[in-house]
């Protein structure tokens, strides 16, 4: 029985401390997110940069730091609507995959050369990820209300009940494929 017990607050210190470090990653990342966009003006304002990793050459940009400055305005509010989207306990989570898949098809047409607005047409390629995510929503919600009427139940509990948890980030990842 003792041995149980010891074993079990091993368990629980370990996942508690795994819960600090990545909780301690997450608010790093969220602080810095103004260091983060500043990094574009460490870039040189020239149509070629050469580091030591790698070569960019800006083309249809003809600035290096104008389209590393583009592309920090993508990633960034992108980074914060992953942590946003992993991190979430609510039901209504699944909607935050709109404006995630509207800044991956904004980064991917603010690299292609033959695109003179990037954001232009842009809810055409959102539709069908909203036909498929906004009813799903609706139905959950629907659901929720319907046993709000029949139940005496608090709304934390119905979430708590319709709550998907996967106890690990690739659990999380592999729910969605």
């Amino acid at each position: 029985m003792r041995k149980n017990q010891e074993n079990s607050l091993k368990t629980d210190k370990q996942r508690l401390s795994r819960s600090a470090i990545i909780g301690s990653v997450l608010a790093t990342i969220i602080a810095s997110s103004p260091l983060l966009y500043s990094l574009h003006e460490s870039v040189p304002k020239t149509e070629v940069w050469d580091t030591f990793l790698f070569t960019y050459r800006s083309g249809f940009w003809q600035d290096s730091q104008y389209a590393m400055w583009v592309f920090t305005g993508k990633v960034l509010p992108l980074i914060l609507l992953f942590i946003w989207f992993f991190t979430n306990r609510h039901w209504w989570y699944h909607v935050l995959l709109v404006p995630i898949t509207m800044y991956v098809f904004q980064i991917v047409n603010t690299y292609r050369g033959d695109v003179l607005y990037i954001d232009e047409n842009q809810l055409l390629h959102l539709l069908p990820i909203l036909v498929v995510i906004v009813p799903s929503i609706y139905l959950i919600r629907a659901k929720i209300f319907n046993k709000i009427n029949y139940a005496d139940k608090t709304m934390e509990e119905l979430e708590a009940e319709f709550m998907i948890k996967p106890k690990t980030l690739w659990g999380k990842i592999k729910q969605y494929f």
